[in-house]
């Protein structure tokens, strides 16, 4: 496999960095940009060794002891969704975002940072900035987020991603007080966007499709069918009440569910805003 590539995009302010499934856009403003992206660059370079020396413990359902600063982020992030199965697995991208956003922190001169883990983002909002991020969903929309509200990290999750759902959510988007946590909630949540036993929905175990998943023989979606907008918002519901006790419990602070054009909301919505984006 080649070694951690960094490169920048075409606009010359964001830099892309590559290392086998890992892909992360990075942005930094402030005096103390260069410094940062060289430290994002510096900590790039060890973080998909530290996670493959701990895959058989981060793709357990118990975690078991870690020692990395990625995999311990990975292992907090998912307990407060015990006892229902989950593996470290579920906050992989959400947590390296952080750990990155954490190098490029370590320093001075940084007014505002983000970190976009393939759609799993964690962000820096210094004093009397805002951070604004586009959102999945039937309507253009996004998070804008100010250096007061408690949100610090944004994930989205659904049948059509990068990861095999066990729900048919088209996406589920979370806003959370780290990348890391909001990772694994929005797996669960769109794990429960869902209609067990319906005809229309194929679903094959997880090992089939990815013989070393750390969901097993579990049975994940592979094709949704056609369905009527009453069923559409049943599995809408379903996960709209699972969202809304994570809400409760402090450990989300809002979430934004879709399917086939329709579209709830639950907890702290008002830093969704339906209008184009200004960073993609």
């Amino acid at each position: 496999m080649p070694g951690a590539q960094a490169n920048w995009l075409p606009d010359g302010q964001r830099l892309h960095l590559h290392h086998g499934p890992i892909d992360m856009i990075v942005g930094i403003e402030g005096p103390g940009r260069e410094a940062a992206f060289q430290r994002a660059v510096a900590r790039f370079g060890t973080l998909l060794k530290e996670l493959v020396t701990e895959l058989p413990r981060l793709r357990s359902p118990v975690g078991g002891p870690v020692e990395g600063e990625t995999a311990r982020r990975m292992v907090e992030a998912v307990r407060p969704f015990a006892p229902e199965f989950i593996t470290p697995m579920a906050a992989v991208a959400g947590a390296g975002a952080e750990t990155i956003l954490r190098a490029v922190l370590d320093g001075t001169g940084v007014r505002k940072a983000y970190v976009n883990n393939g759609g799993d983002v964690a962000f820096h909002i210094g004093p009397g900035e805002v951070m604004r991020a586009a959102i999945a969903g039937p309507e253009p929309g996004q998070v804008a987020v100010r250096s007061g509200d408690p949100v610090r990290g944004v994930a989205t999750s659904g049948a059509g991603g990068r990861s095999h759902s066990l729900g048919i959510a088209d996406s589920v988007t979370v806003l959370a007080r780290s990348a890391a946590i909001a990772d694994a909630a929005a797996t669960m949540i769109a794990n429960t966007v869902d209609l067990p036993g319906h005809p229309g929905i194929a679903r094959v175990p997880a090992c089939e499709v990815s013989p070393d998943s750390d969901l097993g023989a579990r049975a994940v979606t592979r094709a949704v069918g056609a369905l009527t907008p009453a069923e559409v918002a049943e599995a809408l519901e379903a996960g709209r009440a699972h969202a809304a006790g994570l809400v409760t419990r402090g450990v989300i602070h809002a979430a934004c569910l879709s399917l086939r054009g329709q579209c709830v909301t639950v907890g702290e919505t008002s830093m969704i805003e339906e209008r184009e984006p200004e960073h993609a």
